[in-house]
């Protein structure tokens, strides 16, 4: 009599055992993934669209570094003049992250830097797509670009037109306001140092180096004081539409006269910086910003389309 009251009782205890250990498969409750496997329901990034860099020296053809390093052609030496059109690529260990190349030409009247560079961003996260981590790179160099403001009469008198100071509102337009950003590990500058931020080109810092110069406001050095003071708003620091997913130029004027133009843009998960820059052979000569602003956008355009073909 105990031996069948005990059959069937470790009969059930084994029945439940199993049922717990297999499960139903009626709940349609998927088993928990084995360590290392993706379920179905998680997002997987999606990857950027460039997996791979060109070569940054030969990205710009010669017309465009004649345009932007006006001593190429002055070079007498036909070795010495193709040296310099072939530029100097920088050291890189992964061709396919990073590539970047330097032109430095001199002249009579002044000397010429020309640095490009290529970033392709990549992200490591799963969860993190290439383009959303270049976004976040492209943010850090705005923001240390420190962009000025727009300023609120500035802004005003382009919207309504009866309201700003000059003529600087109607040219205000071209100026959008900043995203907070920076070029800041955009490869080193051929310059010695980047100009602070009181240097960049605006009313303020133009008279004041006018000023320091010849020792009065009224100084001689007509043509440094007038391009060093009378900046438009057209040519201040900016965020740029129309070239690549998002852009942003950056303009300094040195104490020493040197002008720095800067052109960071994204496209998909590659950054690309442009850095121009003219050092005057004489002190009483300033750089024309408008001149190497243009010089500097023409060739992020391109570029920007060479990415696109």
């Amino acid at each position: 009599m105990q031996r069948k009251a005990y059959v069937p009782g470790v009969a059930v205890l084994l029945a439940a055992v199993l049922t717990a250990c297999t499960g139903s498969g009626d709940d349609g409750t998927p088993d928990d993934p084995r360590p290392g496997e993706v379920t179905a329901s998680a997002s997987t990034a999606q990857p950027g669209r460039y997996d791979t860099l060109p070569e940054a020296c030969g990205s710009i053809d010669d017309d465009t570094l004649e345009a932007l390093l006006p001593g190429l052609k002055q070079l007498p030496d036909a070795e010495q003049r193709e040296e310099a059109y072939e530029g100097r690529a920088t050291l890189t260990y992964d061709t396919d992250r990073k590539a970047g190349c330097r032109w430095k030409v001199e002249s009579p009247t002044a000397t010429d830097y020309l640095f490009v560079d290529f970033e392709r961003v990549v992200s490591f996260d799963g969860t993190v797509s290439d383009d959303s981590k270049a976004q976040e790179v492209y943010g850090g160099k705005v923001e240390a670009a420190d962009l000025p403001e727009p300023s609120p009469s500035s802004t005003e008198g382009a919207g309504e037109g009866d309201e700003g100071n000059g003529g600087e509102g109607d040219g205000d337009s071209s100026a959008a306001p900043s995203q907070s950003a920076s070029p800041s590990d955009a490869a080193e500058s051929p310059k010695s140092s980047k100009s602070p931020k009181s240097s960049k080109p605006s009313g303020s810092s133009g008279s004041s180096e006018s000023s320091d110069s010849s020792g009065s406001s009224g100084s001689s050095d007509a043509s440094g004081s007038a391009s060093a003071s009378a900046t438009p708003a057209s040519l201040l620091p900016r965020t740029l539409d129309g070239l690549g997913d998002e852009a942003f130029l950056d303009d300094a004027l040195g104490t020493s006269r040197q002008r720095t133009v800067t052109v960071v843009f994204r496209t998909s998960n590659v950054i690309v910086t442009i850095e121009y820059e003219e050092q005057p052979a004489t002190t009483t000569d300033v750089p024309d910003s408008e001149e190497m602003q243009d010089r500097a956008r023409n060739l992020a355009e391109l570029l920007a389309e060479a990415f696109d073909e």
